[in-house]
């Protein structure tokens, strides 16, 4: 027999033993694991799942077992027993409990890649601290007073390189590394960063694969990627110390704050704390970009309604004049569409954890060890809580109608300890993003595309586009 072959059948035959084993320990005590099923020995229903997030309505996927089993219901998906959470309370429960019945846990594909020093895998004391240094410097203040010129910029000079058709997700990645880069090592755009750009695109694509070399060639890429990314910023990390140590001067950014903090982090530790900050800061960022034009595009009452807003702002100044504090917090119907695009794309789906202990939920046991993973989108997408949930309407957030508790099942963000320390930051982005847009160009779809949902949420063609710069655009630059 081909080794492979043996190594296949030990993994499906720990597997089996292992929850064997579960299922009579929780016998022995009265209690019963969530209804559901565990698929075929080793690959369980991942084939299923991802099948599902590889259309454009990956819901039946959770519908179709919530109908079955219930709101909470187990299966097998990435080389685990998993138990899924569909419901804000058990959800709540989840996000609340971090450290005390639940600990951080994702596959082992994505773990790899993003290094064991990331923030995402941190635990305990040090998660607390390193989650308050990041929250601290996405700040409202210090976006405000020094984060928003260069935001403007940045983008402003990207959109004037635009014309006649684009690929709108590419265009906006673009935008969100160097906004990223930016922000934590203070990089304007260039060569290295749009070659390091190229490798964490690889790196992103093997997400969700399964963790070997052997059998997954996009795994295999993604780990050769990795390794030169953190090699790249290695060498930046080491000479920021090194000027650090000789008096030079200090930059106001994320890698100066970990090189000045008390815990005295290792040249690897920082590395991979910033290959996953700019992992969240370009992908997420950049998908909600793309996916509210989307949303605008095929709702044109919402558009007009966005154009109105903005044009508002551009009226009171020169079209060259920065935008400031004052005009970011004027865009009220901006932040509906953000929350609405948020809702409705579902950027990040959910999260994994893992049981510390027994819990007992719902009548079920989860077993120790056991994962878990809470459903956002299974939450955002349900019209119990929202109503028409599936239709793309900004106006449900002017005064949140159509939802009886927004702040309990509108997650997007996550919560609890692990609130994502960039959603101020992300939202700020994305409308600036969105005012430049507006100011700037009119726009209409290339050709048809379809959003997918694995291994991220994206637009399948990166969303073509054909776009004509707006006259009063175009005055501003051949004046300029």
């Amino acid at each position: 027999m081909d080794p492979a072959d043996v190594m296949l059948l030990a993994a499906a035959a720990a597997i089996t033993v292992m929850f064997l084993l579960a299922t009579a320990s929780l016998r022995r005590r009265g209690a019963t694991l969530p209804p559901g099923c565990l698929g075929i020995p080793l690959i369980g229903e991942t084939l299923q799942l991802v099948a599902a997030y590889r259309t454009e309505n990956p819901e039946p996927f959770i519908d179709e077992r919530v109908k079955r089993y219930g709101p909470l219901f187990k299966t097998h998906v990435f080389g685990e027993p998993t138990v899924f959470f569909t419901e804000p309370e058990t959800n709540r429960l989840l996000l609340q409990n971090e450290g005390k019945l639940f600990e951080c846990s994702y596959p082992g594909s994505i773990s790899n890649l993003l290094g064991r020093h990331s923030l995402l895998l941190m635990k305990g004391a040090l998660h607390k601290r390193m989650h308050s240094l990041t929250m601290s410097l996405g700040s409202s203040s210090v976006i405000r007073d020094h984060l928003l010129v260069d935001m403007d910029r940045l983008i402003r000079s990207n959109l004037a390189w635009w014309s006649d058709r684009i690929l709108l997700m590419e265009e906006a990645k673009k935008i969100t590394f160097e906004l990223t880069m930016k922000q934590l090592m203070s990089f304007d755009p260039g060569e290295w960063t749009e070659s390091l750009r190229k490798e964490y695109v690889l790196v992103i694509e093997g997400f969700f694969s399964v963790p070997s070399s052997i059998f997954s060639p996009s795994y295999r890429r993604a780990i050769q990627a990795r390794t030169k990314v953190a090699e790249a910023l290695n060498l930046v990390v080491k000479q920021r110390r090194k000027d650090k140590e000789s008096g030079g001067t200090k930059k106001r950014d994320v890698l100066g704050a970990l090189l000045d903090s008390d815990d005295h982090f290792s040249d690897e530790q920082i590395a991979d704390f910033l290959v996953a900050l700019l992992v969240a800061g370009y992908e997420t960022t950049s998908t909600m970009m793309t996916f509210a034009v989307k949303y605008l595009t095929e709702t044109p009452r919402a558009l007009a309604q966005l154009k109105e807003e903005h044009g508002r702002i551009r009226g009171k100044k020169n079209q060259l004049d920065e935008l400031n504090w004052e005009d970011y917090k004027s865009m009220t119907f901006t932040q509906c569409v953000i929350n609405e695009t948020l809702r409705m794309a579902n950027i990040i789906g959910g999260v994994f954890r893992r049981a510390m202990t027994d819990i007992d939920i719902k009548g079920h046991r989860i077993p120790k060890g056991w994962r878990v993973f809470a459903s956002f989108r299974a939450v955002h997408l349900n019209p119990e809580y929202f109503e028409d949930a599936r239709t793309f309407n900004p106006w449900r957030w002017q005064s949140n109608s159509g939802t009886s508790m927004p702040g309990q099942i509108f997650t997007p963000f996550g919560g609890g300890t692990r609130l994502c320390p960039g959603y101020e930051l992300a939202r700020v982005e994305i409308s600036v993003f969105l005012h430049r847009l507006l100011t700037t160009y009119s726009w209409v779809p290339a050709e048809d595309d379809k959003s997918v949902y694995f291994p991220t949420t994206r637009m399948q063609k990166r969303y073509p586009i054909h776009i004509h710069r707006l006259e009063a655009a175009a005055d501003v630059d051949q004046k300029d």
